[in-house]
């Protein structure tokens, strides 16, 4: 992060989950990782002109009314008019939207850190304000991409207890890769929602599944590398998404992508119904595969 009294720059991260999505929702621990390839970044320039938002990357249209209409909510929420706002403010993103990597949650830090550095929102406030911000896109937000893209390093995260540094010192090769098909954040929470509602036992069946995934990413995260039990773990979250019917045909065609070019394992990651899937290779992916394979690691 850059600051004078002029201006302001920061880069937020993406992110990944390796396990305990939805879950997390209810109360259980997810595990977390900052994606420093994958990021946004927010440029300002003080000055005296009415606020004005310069847009750069992909789908520029589409990204400058969702960033307006999170503006508008911070300014609500602050009790303040776009007309007191001045400066410049440019936005660089590299995250594709709706893929599982943090989109909302980056540009809703970046907008909570441009806030802090004009003095509107306190350093202790920071979390709390860019989680209620991303609520517009989650409907009701956990907070665990905020608290990854906000620290930048591995978390344990837990909704009622907030988080605590993620221990890791082996890690095999992962990476993740686009499905093909966007999904929709606030749909798939529903959708598993739902499930409580119409099949109580089995929904909580569920959620114990993918709490025995994060226990045993836990322990695998700080052991020599066993690419028997890397698999057997990503196979059991993996299962939760199939079991909560988040893994659509298009995700199911791409992972037997993934599987048949020698991944070892795959599953997805973030909220499902598509986005970025997550793979497990002995070797590094081929180079012709046809996707861009992203390192989880580097």
């Amino acid at each position: 992060m850059q600051k004078s009294d002029s201006t302001f720059e920061v880069i937020v991260p993406g992110k990944w989950i390796l396990a305990g999505e939805h879950a997390v929702l209810r109360g259980s621990e997810a595990l977390v990782f900052p994606l420093h390839s994958k990021f946004l970044k927010l440029s300002y320039l003080k000055n005296e002109s009415q606020l004005e938002l310069l847009i750069e990357g992909e789908k520029k249209q589409e990204l400058e009314l969702i960033i307006w209409s999170v503006i508008e909510k911070a300014l609500k929420v602050l009790n303040l008019k776009r007309n007191q706002m001045t400066g410049q403010v440019q936005i660089q993103s590299h995250i594709a939207l709706g893929g599982g990597m943090g989109a909302s949650a980056t540009l809703c830090v970046a907008l909570t850190e441009w806030l802090s550095f004009l003095g509107y929102v306190s350093e202790t406030n920071k979390f709390t304000f860019a989680r209620d911000l991303e609520n517009l896109f989650h409907g009701e937000s956990s907070g665990v991409d905020v608290a990854v893209t906000l620290a930048k390093k591995a978390l344990v995260f837990t909704r009622n207890n907030g988080f605590t540094d993620l221990k890791v010192t082996s890690v095999p090769k992962l990476y993740l890769s686009y499905s093909g098909q966007r999904g929709v954040t606030k749909d798939c929470v529903e959708q598993v929602k739902n499930l409580f509602i119409t099949e109580v036992e089995k929904a909580k069946s569920i959620d114990l599944q993918m709490d025995e995934s994060v226990k045993q990413f836990k322990e695998l995260l700080i052991s020599p590398i066993s690419l028997i039990d890397w698999i057997k773990a990503i196979k059991k979250s993996n299962n939760c998404f199939e079991q909560w019917g988040l893994v659509t045909d298009t995700v199911k065609l791409h992972q037997k992508k993934l599987i048949d070019a020698g991944a070892l394992a795959v599953k997805l990651t973030g909220s499902g119904g598509g986005g970025y899937v997550l793979s497990l290779w002995e070797t590094q992916p081929p180079q012709d595969i046809g996707f861009e394979m992203i390192a989880c690691f580097q």
